[in-house]
């Protein structure tokens, strides 16, 4: 479905007309850009658009289909750019991804979104309180979106640190992290981060080229060449978010082989004291079975005080055993 559709001169919003052709026509005449957000929209609702606009047809594919990973595309009418908006749910400290796609041409800026992860209103709304940077054209609507869509990355990035100190502090309590659940909540953390770095990590490169830095040193069509340091402010910020994620994931490596350790030192000393309760167990059976094997000639068989000797030697024995066991901390 069409979201919203608008035609931007000189960083002012007017209402664009409803048919595609005669918006994108009547913006290049005034010298501005038609700004079309959709969401979800399904193949025929989808054509119309990438008709009107001349779109690539593996572009548009990929548009429809969604499932990519954060990429930017070059085509002779238009560049298409891929990012995935990060949401942090904090009812369920789950991670979710959604996709923005978004097309770039002289004088048109079309956005599909999938998923409820994105800024896009909040995005829109900073950017016509902004006619200025919104007079650059539609490089301003790509800037403006992987700024918010990389600010936000940061943000979960916090959040995810502060769930990684809660799993650290009960991994590493008094009880070492018992609870057969945390395993499982180590493991399902480690998912997150996973997610979270499928989103981050790939994105690195685009906007280095949109940047212009690195290997990535020509321009990319339709976007402005002087807005080269806006897209680096927003590399260096996607690169603080993806130092951040190496971390989560090495730290939460370390936590699950902390916990893995912790649960084979209890499991040993638990082997530790069901042996030596087994030993102590044996020396007492090892007398009674020597007694009861029914012989005549036998020490002390006939003896009357045979019987009290033979419990309080077990007793001696059991209680030497007990100090020895209890003194090397197996019991």
């Amino acid at each position: 479905m069409i979201v919203d559709c608008a035609i931007y001169r000189d960083g002012r919003r007017t209402d664009g007309p409803e048919d595609f052709s005669d918006a994108l026509g009547e913006a290049r005449e005034a010298g501005g850009f038609v700004w079309i957000g959709l969401h979800e929209p399904t193949e025929k609702e989808f054509e119309l658009v990438s008709q009107e606009f001349g779109l690539h047809p593996l572009a548009v594919e990929d548009a429809l289909k969604a499932h990519q990973r954060p990429k930017l595309e070059v085509y002779d009418d238009s560049v298409f750019a891929v990012l995935k908006p990060v949401v942090y749910e904090p009812d369920s400290d789950a991670v979710s991804t959604g996709e923005l796609m978004i097309f770039l041409g002289d004088a048109f800026a079309v956005v599909v979104r999938h998923g409820e992860g994105s800024p896009l209103k909040a995005v829109r709304r900073r950017l016509e309180h902004e006619p200025e940077l919104l007079g650059k054209g539609p490089t301003a609507v790509l800037y403006a979106i992987a700024d918010a869509t990389v600010d936000h990355y940061l943000d979960v990035a916090v959040e995810l640190q502060t769930d990684l100190e809660e799993l650290e502090a009960e991994v590493f309590s008094p009880d070492g992290g018992g609870s057969r659940h945390t395993a499982s909540r180590i493991y399902t953390f480690k998912r997150q981060v996973l997610e979270f770095r499928r989103a981050t990590g790939p994105l690195a490169p685009p906007l280095a080229r949109l940047a212009g830095t690195g290997v990535y040193g020509g321009g990319v069509p339709f976007v402005n060449d002087r807005a080269r340091p806006f897209f680096r402010d927003v590399s260096d910020h996607l690169t603080r978010v993806n130092e951040s994620v190496e971390s989560l994931d090495r730290l939460v490596s370390d936590i699950l082989s902390a916990h893995l350790a912790q649960t084979s030192v209890r499991q040993n000393d638990d082997m530790r004291k069901i042996s030596a309760w087994a030993a102590m167990a044996a020396v007492p059976t090892m007398v009674a079975g020597i007694y009861g094997m029914n012989f005549d000639h036998m020490p002390e068989l006939h003896w009357m005080w045979g019987y009290p000797a033979v419990i309080a030697l077990m007793a001696v024995l059991e209680l030497l055993l007990y100090r020895q066991f209890k003194h090397r901390g197996w019991l």
